[in-house]
């Protein structure tokens, strides 16, 4: 090999060492919740793993002692998931009160708590923690818990990440904002059955917008740093179909409903979701917007044509 080819050998690898964390950092992010309850989750398909990069695993949560309860299936999914790729995180929290964060967070208290929360992300080899606790259990203590959780998972090379809603955003004070890799917005639950007096959509496209404003103009919140929250499910008004469904049950009820963004079942009541058109178009939004999206959550999809993850995942790649 000659002298100037060896000089332009070198010269590419250096380019290409120097591209590549570049190519990595910029990875539109895909990440999908999946619930955990106490009995054993079907384990989720290849196929859905190869379109997501993060799996939020959800909820490991405190008992009256402090004590973190470990779902059935917590071990089985993080293999699996690290099988394909995918990074696994433990979200704690969640939309349903949790009485005993009140108590753990406080100052006295709060190291220990932190101490098993980092234990049990090491032990289980997760790559980090997502914080989604939500509504009235944001009190005073929530910037210390993310500033301790933060400097321990730092050092360990873990990633925090949270579950944010923009209308209790002011909650999140600056200095909490700084200890996260990146967040998951929440932008869906605009009205739902709390609200019977309000039927319509909860997650419309103007609200992603706004959300998405809120979060990286007004807090000024790196978009790379953004997640778009998709909802993977429907409210239903006067209908004999319960508070909510699934995407996926939506769509198998009724035919064709995957391209539309509500349903009026011939019983009454209407029912809103996203469909497919929706969801690809707000795809499109946090790619020039932010720099991934959220679902809540992936069980909530449908198969084959009407799924609302290869949507994602067509719009994601340009296909």
């Amino acid at each position: 090999m000659t002298k100037n080819k060896i000089n332009s050998y070198t010269c590419t690898i250096l380019l290409l060492l120097l591209l590549v964390p570049a190519l990595i950092f910029a990875q539109f992010r895909v990440v999908g919740y999946v619930p955990l309850g106490r009995q054993p989750l079907s384990i989720i398909s290849d196929s859905v793993f190869k379109k997501l990069t993060h799996l939020n695993i959800a909820f490991i949560n405190p008992d009256s002692t402090g004590a973190l309860i470990v779902p059935v299936g917590f071990d089985t999914l993080i293999q699996q998931a690290h099988s394909n790729k995918v990074k696994v995180l433990m979200a704690i929290g969640g939309g349903t009160f949790n009485p005993h964060y009140a108590n753990l967070l406080k100052d006295e208290n709060r190291k220990s708590f932190v101490e098993s929360l980092v234990t049990l992300c090491v032990n289980y080899n997760l790559d980090g923690i997502d914080v989604d606790i939500e509504n009235d259990a944001i009190d005073k203590n929530y910037e210390g818990l993310v500033t301790d959780l933060s400097a321990m998972l730092r050092p360990l090379h873990k990633l925090l990440t949270a579950a944010l809603a923009t209308w209790n955003g002011h909650l999140i004070s600056d200095a909490a904002l700084k200890q996260f890799d990146f967040i998951n917005i929440m932008s869906y639950d605009q009205t739902g059955p709390w609200r019977p007096n309000k039927p319509g959509p909860h997650s419309t496209y103007a609200k992603a917008e706004e959300d998405l404003h809120y979060w990286t103009v007004t807090r000024g919140v790196a978009k790379k740093k953004v997640n778009l929250g998709l909802p993977f499910y429907g409210y239903c008004f006067g209908t004999t179909y319960g508070e909510s469904m699934s995407y996926g049950n939506i769509v198998t009820i009724f035919p064709g409903a995957g391209q539309q963004d509500s349903i009026a079942p011939v019983s009454g009541g209407n029912i809103y979701y996203n469909g497919i058109p929706t969801i690809q178009s707000k795809t499109k939004l946090a790619l020039k917007n932010a720099g991934g999206i959220m679902i809540w959550q992936v069980l909530g999809d449908a198969a084959g044509d009407n799924s609302l993850l290869n949507a994602i995942h067509a719009v994601a790649n340009k296909k």
